[in-house]
C-alpha cells in the first residue's frame, strides 16, 4: 500500500504519520511539505528508522505539479491540509489558498488520474456554526453555518462542497471536532483567539493522537478489505465521546488547575464572546469509534500529559492570580483578535456578531456570580437547565431537517428533496431522481440556481448561500424564509437582527 499525506508537519498530521509509520504492509508514504516548513527536518529524523518509506514532495497544495507528483501512483491520499486560526485570521489569504484553492487543486489531480486513490478528506466541526444550551446536538446532516468572519470555517465549507461533488470514485469527509494536542496551550497564549471561546459553547474534544490512530485503523481495516459503501462516498464526525464533551468554561478551568486555580481566577465574563463561535456536542460521533475504534483518551488524560510534560507549570502556583491574569492573559487585549481591542478600536461588526453588539458588549458584569454558566446549571437565558442532563445523549433535541433523516438512502423519495428545498425556502428544479449521487438542480429562495447532489443536501447538510462564493455571510436574511436555517441561527440571534457580515477585499470586518 502506497500512501500519500498533506499537512503531515501539523499537530494531526503528526500523530497521522506516527501511527501509519507502523503498519507494516505500508510500503511509502509521501508527504507534501511546505519548502518554507522547518518542522520537516525533526520529523524525518525523528522517524529516521523508516527514511526509505518516506518521500517527501516540497510544495504548496495550490500547486497544480506538486499535487500531481504526490497522488501519482499512491493508493489513499489523506488530506489534512489546513489553515488554521489564529493563522487564519492573520493570514486569510493563506487560508483561502490552502483550505480552498488547494482542495481544489487536489482534487483536480486526482480526477485527472486513470487509476484514482481513495481520498479520505479531513474537515471540521466549524462548518456547524454556533450553539448553546438549545441545541448543543447535532449530526452530520444539519445546516451549516458558518460563523460571520471566521474564514477559516468559509474556506473549510467551499473545499468540502469541493470533494462532495467531485468526479473522484471513492472519498470519505471526516469532520474533526475541538483537538486537543500539545502546542494547544502555547499556540492559545500567542493570540486572542482564546476570547472567542463561549464560556457555555458546547465543546466536544479528540486528542490529536486518537485522531492519527483512527487513520491508521482506517488504511487498516481496507488493507483487509475494501469497506465499501459503509464508508466511503460519507460523511462521518470525528468525536471524542461522552467523556469529552463539556464546555468553554469546563475546558478553560480544567486547563487552569494546573496551576492551581480556576478560569475564574485567571478570567472576567466580560473576556469572551457571547456567540459566533463554533462547537457541538456529535450525536453521531460513535459511527466512527464503532467502525474503528479509535477513541482512548479523554480531557483528564490530555491534562495529566501536560502536566508530566510540562512540569513547571506548578511552579505558577505561588506566583499571585491577579499577575498571572495580568502578564498572562490580558496582555493579548492588544491582540486584533479580542473583544476589548474591537470596543477600544469601536469595530462595530465584529462586536455585533460576538456580542449583539456594543450594549450587550457593555452590559457583560464582571461579577462571575451574575453571570449565567451553564455549567452551573443556568443557561444564556438565566432559565434552570440541569447541565448533565442537557450532556445526556438520551435527552437530545434534535434539528427538523424537512425530512425523516432515519430513512436509508435507498428508501428516499424525490418527494424528500421537494420537502427539504421548500424547508429551505426554494425548490427542486430537476424533475428525475434516481440516485443520491446523482447532480440535480436546484433553486435557493433568491432564485439562484445551483447543482448538487441529494446527498450533499439532504445527508452532508449543504445548501447554496453567498458563502459558498464570497465571504459574505447572509443568515440574519435567509433565516427570514429558510425554515431550517432559521431553526439554528435564531437560537443565538434575534427575529428583528437585519446584519449582513462580509469583509472587504482587505479582509478587513464589516456589516450593513
Amino acid at each position: 500500500m502506497k500512501v500519500a499525506i498533506t499537512g503531515s508537519t501539523g499537530n494531526m498530521g503528526q500523530e497521522t504519520l506516527a501511527e501509519v509509520l507502523k503498519l507494516p504492509f505500508v510500503e511509502k508514504i509521501k508527504l507534501l511539505v511546505l519548502p518554507d516548513d522547518k518542522r520537516i527536518k525533526k520529523m524525518l529524523k525523528t522517524h529516521k528508522a523508516h527514511k526509505n518509506k518516506i518521500e517527501v514532495i516540497l510544495g504548496n497544495l495550490a500547486e497544480k505539479d506538486a499535487c500531481q507528483k504526490l497522488v501519482a501512483d499512491v493508493d489513499y491520499v489523506v488530506n489534512l491540509a489546513a489553515v488554521i486560526p489564529p493563522h487564519s485570521d492573520q493570514h486569510p489569504e493563506k487560508a483561502i489558498e490552502c483550505n480552498e484553492v488547494g482542495v481544489d487543486t487536489l482534487v483536480s489531480a486526482i480526477e485527472a488520474l486513470d487509476k484514482q486513490p481513495k481520498l479520505i478528506h479531513i474537515s471540521t466541526v466549524a462548518l456547524y456554526g454556533n450553539r448553546n444550551h438549545l441545541h448543543p446536538w447535532g449530526r452530520v446532516g444539519d445546516p451549516l453555518l458558518v460563523s460571520p468572519f471566521d474564514i477559516y470555517s468559509a474556506t473549510k465549507l467551499r473545499g468540502e462542497f469541493r470533494v462532495l461533488e467531485s468526479s473522484v470514485k471513492q472519498w470519505v469527509v471526516l469532520r474533526q471536532t475541538a483537538m486537543l494536542h500539545k502546542h494547544m496551550l502555547s499556540d492559545n497564549m500567542s493570540d486572542g483567539l482564546m476570547f472567542h471561546t463561549c464560556f457555555n459553547a458546547p465543546l466536544e474534544w479528540a486528542t490529536a493522537h486518537d485522531s492519527g490512530v483512527l487513520i491508521a485503523n482506517i488504511l487498516k481495516e481496507e488493507n483487509k478489505k475494501d469497506l465499501g459503501n459503509k464508508f466511503w462516498k460519507k460523511v462521518f464526525n470525528i468525536g471524542g465521546g461522552q467523556q469529552n464533551r463539556i464546555t468553554g468554561f469546563d475546558t478553560l478551568n480544567d486547563g487552569f488547575k494546573l496551576i492551581g486555580g480556576s478560569a475564574k481566577d485567571f478570567f472576567r465574563p466580560t473576556f469572551n464572546a457571547t456567540r459566533n463561535f463554533h462547537g457541538v456536542w456529535f450525536f453521531d460521533g460513535s459511527a466512527l469509534d464503532d467502525l474503528f475504534h479509535y477513541q482512548s483518551q479523554d480531557t483528564a488524560f490530555y491534562w495529566n500529559e501536560i502536566k508530566k510534560s510540562h512540569r513547571y507549570y506548578s511552579l505558577a502556583k505561588i506566583v499571585p492570580k491577579s499577575w498571572i491574569s495580568f502578564f498572562a492573559i490580558q496582555r493579548l487585549f492588544k491582540s486584533p483578535n479580542s473583544p476589548v481591542y474591537w470596543k477600544k478600536h469601536n469595530d462595530s461588526a465584529k462586536l455585533t456578531a460576538y456580542f449583539k453588539g456594543e450594549e450587550n458588549y457593555d452590559a457583560i458584569s464582571k461579577d462571575w456570580k451574575k453571570f449565567n454558566l451553564l455549567v452551573e446549571n443556568r443557561s444564556d437565558d438565566g432559565r434552570k437547565t440541569d447541565y448533565q442532563t442537557l450532556r445526556n445523549i438520551k435527552n437530545a433535541k434534535l434539528l427538523d431537517l424537512g425530512f425523516d433523516y432515519s430513512k436509508p438512502d435507498n428508501k428516499i423519495t424525490i418527494d424528500d428533496l421537494k420537502a427539504v428545498a421548500t424547508a429551505h425556502g426554494g425548490k427542486l428544479l430537476s424533475k428525475k431522481f434516481a440516485d443520491m449521487y446523482e447532480k440535480l438542480e436546484w433553486e435557493t429562495q433568491d432564485g439562484e440556481k445551483f447543482v448538487a447532489s441529494p446527498f450533499s443536501v439532504l445527508r452532508a447538510g449543504h445548501w447554496y448561500s453567498p458563502i459558498y462564493k464570497q465571504n459574505v455571510w447572509d443568515f440574519d436574511r435567509l433565516s427570514k424564509k429558510d425554515k431550517i436555517f432559521a431553526a439554528l441561527w435564531l437560537d443565538s440571534h434575534d427575529k428583528n437582527e437585519q446584519n449582513c457580515y462580509y469583509f472587504d477585499e482587505n479582509f478587513v470586518a464589516k456589516i450593513k
